[in-house]
C-alpha cells in the first residue's frame, strides 16, 4: 500500500483472493459443463453454469487424470472445488479437485474426489 493508502492492482487482487479463499473452503457446486477444453499441459478448462449464472473453472492435470469417465459439454455434474481469484487476469474461478457426473434424476453416480 502506498503511503497515502492507495492500493496497487496487485495488492487489491491479492487481498480479494485471500478473503475469498478464507470465506469459501473446499465445497461442492452443481451445474452444467460447457466450453470444455484440454490444454497441452493436460489441464482442463471449462465453464460451470446454471440458468442464472456461470463461473470459469480449471482442473489441473493430476486431478483430471484421476477421473474414470470423460467429461463432455452439456453434462450435469457436481464439482468439489476451491474458490479463488486468478490474479494475473483478475478473474474469479473455481479450482476443481474432483468431479462427479449426475444421472438425469439427481445425485452423483461416479466420484473421483479426494
Amino acid at each position: 500500500m502506498t503511503p497515502n493508502g492507495v492500493l496497487t492492482v496487485s495488492e487489491l487482487l491479492r487481498s480479494v483472493r485471500d478473503a475469498l479463499e478464507r470465506r469459501f473452503p473446499l465445497l461442492w457446486v452443481r451445474g452444467e459443463l460447457s466450453n470444455l477444453s484440454r490444454a497441452p499441459s493436460g489441464h482442463r478448462y471449462f465453464t460451470l453454469k446454471d440458468d442464472g449464472a456461470q463461473v470459469d473453472c480449471v482442473m489441473f492435470r493430476s486431478r483430471a487424470a484421476a477421473l474414470d469417465w470423460e467429461p463432455r459439454d452439456g453434462a450435469q455434474v457436481e464439482v468439489r472445488a476451491l474458490v479463488t481469484l486468478y490474479e494475473p487476469r483478475g478473474r474469479f474461478q473455481l479450482t476443481v479437485e474432483g468431479m462427479a457426473a449426475l444421472p438425469a434424476w439427481g445425485r452423483f453416480t461416479n466420484a473421483s474426489c479426494a
